[in-house]
C-alpha cells in the first residue's frame, strides 16, 4: 500500500485521482496546517513523525509519496513523541543548510524504516513536461535566447539552493525565484517592472543533483495567469523535469493569453 504524504495545491489532487483511476490503494497523511481538500486525511504534527513512520509500517505500507506545498513546521520540543527522539539531532543538523539537504535526510528517514519513496512522476508520469511545444504560440527567436539566458543563471544558483526558476527579459535576469517561491517571484516582476513591459520568459528548471523524487518544481493555469499579469511572453521548461498541473487548461490558458509555453532539455 502507498501513503501520499500531501500537502496544499494541486498536485496531491491530481496524484490521487490517478491513483484511484488506476485502482491502488492508498492513503493520505498531511503535517497539520497544510492538509489538502482529500477526504480521510490522518493530520499529524511532525514531532509524532516517528510514531507515524512506525505506524505506517503496521499498516502495511511499503511506498510513500510526498506531494504538495507545505512550510517548514514549527517543532515544539515538549511534543516530541519518544520515537521522533532519535530523529531531532539529525534534522536540526541539515536545517540551516537549505531544502534541498533537509528533503534528503526526510527521504533517508523513510528509507532506513523500509519504506519506499516514490517521486509525483513515478505514480503520474502524465504529468511531466515534454520536449517540444505545448500550445499553439510558437517562441520567437528573442524568447529562446532569453531562455537559454535563464538556463545558465539557474546552472549557478542551483547547486547554492536558492530556486527553481528565474525571469529574464531584454538580456536581464528580472527575478529569482526563492523560498516564496513562483508565484511571489511573478508578483514581484508585475509590481516592479516598467508597464506593460518588455515581453521576457518564465524559466523553470530542477536543481541540479536535485531528488525528482520530492519537491519537483510544478506548473499550472494559475502559473500562466501570473505570468500573463507579469508581461511575460514565453515560459520554458525543462523537459521531464517539471509538473505541468492540468495539462489542457494549462495550454488553453497559454494560447488565450498569447504565451509561448515549451520544453527543452
Amino acid at each position: 500500500m502507498l501513503a501520499l504524504i500531501a500537502g496544499q495545491g494541486g498536485l496531491p489532487l491530481a496524484l490521487a485521482a490517478s491513483l484511484g483511476a488506476a485502482g491502488t490503494p492508498y492513503r493520505v497523511y498531511a503535517l497539520e496546517g497544510f492538509a489538502p481538500d482529500l477526504p480521510q486525511v490522518t493530520v499529524f504534527r511532525v514531532e509524532a513523525l516517528g510514531r507515524v513512520v512506525r505506524d505506517m509500517r503496521k499498516a502495511g505500507i511499503t511506498e510513500v509519496c510526498f506531494a504538495g506545498a507545505m512550510q517548514r513546521p514549527k517543532v515544539e520540543m515538549g511534543k516530541l513523541h519518544p520515537l521522533s527522539l532519535p530523529l531531532v539531532p539529525r534534522l536540526m543538523k541539515v536545517i540551516g543548510d537549505g531544502d534541498d539537504r533537509l528533503l534528503r535526510e526526510v527521504i533517508a528517514i523513510f528509507e532506513e524504516a523500509g519504506l519506499r519513496v516514490l517521486g509525483a512522476h513515478d505514480i503520474a508520469p502524465g504529468l511531466l513536461a515534454p520536449k517540444g511545444a505545448l500550445g499553439d504560440v510558437a517562441p520567437s527567436e528573442t524568447l529562446r535566447a532569453e531562455a537559454a539566458r535563464g538556463a545558465e543563471i539557474l546552472r549557478v544558483t542551483g547547486p547554492l539552493d536558492i530556486g527553481q526558476g528565474c525571469v529574464v527579459a531584454g538580456g536581464l535576469c528580472l527575478a529569482i525565484e526563492t523560498l516564496p517561491g513562483t508565484d511571489a517571484m511573478l508578483r514581484f516582476v508585475a509590481q516592479t517592472r516598467p508597464d506593460p513591459g518588455p515581453g521576457g520568459v518564465l524559466v523553470k528548471r530542477a536543481k541540479p543533483g536535485q531528488d525528482l523524487r520530492i519537491d519537483m518544481p510544478a506548473i499550472g493555469p494559475d502559473t500562466v495567469a501570473a505570468a500573463q499579469a507579469a508581461g511575460l511572453a514565453g515560459i520554458v521548461l525543462q523537459a521531464g523535469h517539471i509538473l505541468i498541473l492540468d495539462r489542457d487548461a494549462t495550454r488553453t490558458a497559454a494560447d488565450a493569453a498569447g504565451i509561448a509555453i515549451w520544453g527543452v532539455t
